[in-house]
């Protein structure tokens, strides 16, 4: 088994050629920190319907390196934090226009993909989660009522026989399931992405870490890039730079990936329309079946270093691969016995309140995206279409969305949010225990840890 690497990902591509580093002090119109699917689109974007801006974006290891690389391969709709959180302030009329953007958004990339000639496996097979206790059927069937209540969820409530006959998973009750969802293979896309813009005219400068962004400049370690407007597209590196230690967290997220699994496996399985799966466990895990017949799956292990620590290469701890192998096993006896042939693990952004956010100071011109926990693969693409409207002043339906300029008080000091982390995974993984065990009803620790991080 390879254990780091970066990802399972950039292994089936080999280890891409490096880029130019920046070659010293440079003036620019807008300067990008982070190759990432943010960095990618805001450039592509901007450089495609303003051809004339000239734009550098700064990375400090390659294109795709972090959580754009090594994320679970989820295209989907998904509203970072939810949609509640918007209603009071916004209304419901403009958080169902937010909802049905990310519905455009999972259709955008998938244009942008075949307009641009980036085979990145793309199935659009929708988005399946499953309850396999029941508690979690109380909260699949609580969620599908609720979903149903908003325009533009498009949710379908599937019974077990119906459901096994799409993913026959080991034992489960009942599913969700709707349309607006795809599999994706992340670094072909991202690869692609980056050979595009570049293509546009877009400077791309790898090997180059940014050591502090402010107004009008960043200052990396090989130089000094001016710009009218500077994007922070970090994500979970953005505790690196100076000032934001505490701006959002960089949660650990793991993956690991089977061997191509046999014919005789999939007829088990089933699982022929390529959906992305998850399931309604506290620790929740996620999971797509790769275009080679793999499966990719993946969870929280140690969900959180001391001091907002980040990984290098993706080095994944023993133990929470082989929680991961347990999940995989439980779900579907026919993959034991495979080999379980790449582990590895990223660092995702989380706000204090769970919820992503874009946006531009104009009196600084300092713009940012991020914040996605988890669902940065769509949100990045509107981040970057929106930021490409804010940057250059038109005003449109994506500047209006309720995530626009949305700011949120930062993290804890150490050890409190050290101990707050671990703390409360802790518990949601005694909550799902309890639940695998026989409880019926929802644990009253996971009903505790949701109120503590806002997630109730």
């Amino acid at each position: 088994m390879i254990n780091g690497q970066v990802s399972h990902w950039w292994d089936t591509l080999g280890a891409p050629e490096p880029r130019p580093a920046l070659p010293g002090s440079l003036q620019v119109d807008v300067a990008i920190v982070g190759a990432g699917f943010t960095g990618l689109w805001t450039a592509y974007y901007l450089k495609r319907d303003h051809p004339d801006l000239r734009i550098a974006i700064l990375e400090q290891r390659h294109a795709g390196y972090g959580a754009s690389g090594r994320n679970g391969g989820w295209l989907t709709n998904s509203i970072t934090g939810g949609r509640e959180q918007y209603l009071a302030r916004h209304g419901r009329d403009v958080v169902e226009r937010f909802q049905r953007a990310m519905n455009e958004t999972v259709d955008e990339v998938i244009a942008v993909a075949e307009r641009e000639g980036i085979d990145a496996d793309l199935v659009k097979g929708g988005e399946f989660n499953v309850a396999y206790t029941a508690a979690q059927e109380e909260r699949l069937r609580a969620t599908a009522a609720a979903e149903q209540g908003w325009r533009h969820t498009d949710v379908d409530l599937l019974p077990a026989v119906e459901a096994r006959e799409r993913i026959a998973v080991q034992g489960m009750r009942a599913a969700l399931w709707h349309p607006h969802a795809a599999r994706i293979h992340p670094a072909k896309l991202v690869q692609g992405l980056a050979r595009t813009v570049e293509s546009l005219g877009v400077s791309l400068y790898e090997g180059t870490r940014a050591l502090s962004i402010e107004p009008g400049r960043v200052i990396t370690d090989h130089g000094t890039v001016s710009a009218d407007t500077v994007v922070r597209a970090t994500e979970g590196f953005t505790a690196q730079l100076k000032g934001l230690k505490r701006l959002w967290l960089p949660m650990n997220s793991s993956l690991i990936a089977t061997e191509p699994l046999s014919p005789e496996a999939w007829d088990q399985i089933g699982w022929a329309g390529r959906e992305v799966l998850g399931d309604f466990a506290h620790v929740y895990m996620y999971a797509q079946r790769t275009a080679d017949d793999r499966i990719a799956i993946g969870g929280r292990g140690v969900p959180y270093k001391y001091g907002s620590r980040t990984d290098l290469d993706g080095l994944t701890p023993e133990r929470t691969v082989r929680t991961l192998e347990e999940i995989l096993h439980r779900f579907f006896p026919a993959t034991r016995g495979a080999l379980i042939e790449h582990a590895w693990s990223g660092v995702l952004g989380v706000p204090r309140d769970w919820s992503a956010t874009v946006g531009l100071d104009r009196h600084t011109g300092l713009a940012w995206a991020g914040g996605y926990v988890g669902t940065g693969v769509t949100s990045t693409n509107l981040a970057g279409r929106t930021l490409r409207d804010l940057i250059t002043g038109t005003e449109s339906e994506l500047t209006g969305l309720p995530w626009v300029g949305h700011r949120v008080r930062r993290w804890e000091p150490e050890p409190l949010r050290w101990l707050a982390t671990h703390g409360l995974y802790a518990a949601y993984g005694r909550a799902d225990r309890a639940e695998l065990a026989g409880r019926p009803t929802t644990s009253p620790i996971a009903h505790a840890a949701d109120r503590i991080t806002g997630r109730d």
